[in-house]
């Protein structure tokens, strides 16, 4: 079998998710390696990618092709996707292509496999209208929906994300196969010492990451706390719209953090590690904090409960105070506290790439 797997305009950095090109990128090595160990010749696998990401996908187990056209042109991606695609596929002599990023081709020349991710584009339609382009949510929205009605599988990372797309989409259940990310387990660091007498929470500038209301719960958690620690907030630096109140003190802004092993000290030393986000398709920052051994206070909405289950204080994320009180539990009682971390470490054991790599080899290779 010959299976196609359309990676052209995947840039890392560019673009709102590097979650999609890391997923990309690590199936496509999980395929390949397992493939060049095997030295199945009944299977062949062709990525199509660009000249920014041969060094992630041209791999042995692999043929790789360079599109030689710009994936940063919105126009040369767009048409690439409805059409171009397709047509390459054929040529090809495809039997199955797989397309990572959630768009499937209009043309429907071979078996299209699609991976939806999440549904967020609705969530924002719905909840935060007009903070993104109108026309080109529009027609991600569009796309989306035709890629989940038309595709032949249509593969998605969790329950959550299932329920949104038949619920968005309506399209047939039985199409629809859940498979959850995997997770590169982070080395073993021996870290500095530090007090830990601090919080750490993750969020972005995007209004579904919940920076505002970071500040909310943290600005409760210092009226009912009797020695507050200060909260260290990750990803983005303080905007007006996070504050309309006025700043709580103890707060420190840092942004993105470039170093991963900056990154890992800073969660593993902190007290508790905070996360509010209103959509997310998986959810990877409260699992890398688990394996950071770090307890985990997160929103109880979309797929984090699901990704979590019982290692983490699951609440409510538009009730600061219901969050605060986790918030005291979590830095108070030592005992709690140790029980949420053995758990975060076993519930982080369920997201290898082997496992994923395995289920999706089961479905792209094996299903006719």
């Amino acid at each position: 079998m010959k299976l196609v797997i359309d990676c052209f305009k995947q840039v890392k950095g560019a673009g709102k998710s590097i979650g999609i090109y890391n997923l990309a990128r690590h199936l496509v090595w999980e395929l390949a390696t397992d493939h060049a160990s095997r030295g199945n010749a009944q299977n062949e696998i062709i990525v199509l990618g660009n000249a920014y990401n041969r060094k992630d996908f041209d791999v042995a187990g692999v043929t790789f092709i360079e599109i030689r056209k710009n994936p940063l042109n919105k126009l040369t991606c767009i048409w690439w996707e409805l059409f171009d695609v397709s047509v390459l596929a054929k040529k090809l002599r495809a039997d199955k292509v797989l397309f990572p990023r959630g768009y499937a081709s209009m043309l429907h020349l071979t078996r299209e496999y699609v991976i939806i991710h999440d549904m967020i584009p609705f969530f924002y339609n719905e909840q935060f209208k007009g903070y993104f382009n109108r026309l080109e949510n529009f027609y991600i929205m569009w796309r989306l929906k035709a890629s989940a009605r038309h595709a032949d599988r249509v593969i998605t990372i969790s329950e959550a994300s299932k329920h949104d797309i038949l619920k968005y989409a309506r399209t047939d259940e039985k199409r629809i196969t859940v498979i959850y990310n995997g997770y590169t387990p982070i080395k073993e660091q021996v870290y500095e010492e530090a007090d830990g007498d601090y919080l750490v929470a993750m969020t972005s500038k995007l209004p579904h990451k919940n920076a505002a209301g970071i500040v909310r719960a943290y600005a409760a958690y210092r009226r009912l706390a009797e020695n507050p620690l200060p909260l260290t907030i990750i990803g983005t630096q303080c905007e007006p719209s996070y504050v309309p109140q006025g700043e709580p003190e103890g707060i420190t802004w840092i942004g993105y953090v470039e170093k991963d092993e900056e990154l890992h000290r800073l969660v593993h030393n902190a007290k508790a590690f905070l996360f509010l986000s209103l959509a997310e398709g998986f959810g990877f920052p409260p699992v890398e904090a688990m394996q950071l051994e770090t307890p985990v206070v997160c929103s109880n909405v979309s797929s984090l409960p699901e990704v979590v289950k019982d290692a983490a204080v699951l609440v409510n994320p538009h009730d600061e105070n219901e969050v605060a009180r986790a918030l005291i539990r979590v830095t108070t009682d030592d005992a709690y506290a140790g029980q949420l971390v053995e758990r975060g470490l076993k519930n982080a054991q369920r997201f290898c790439w082997k496992t994923t790599g395995d289920k999706y080899r089961e479905v792209l290779f094996d299903e006719v």
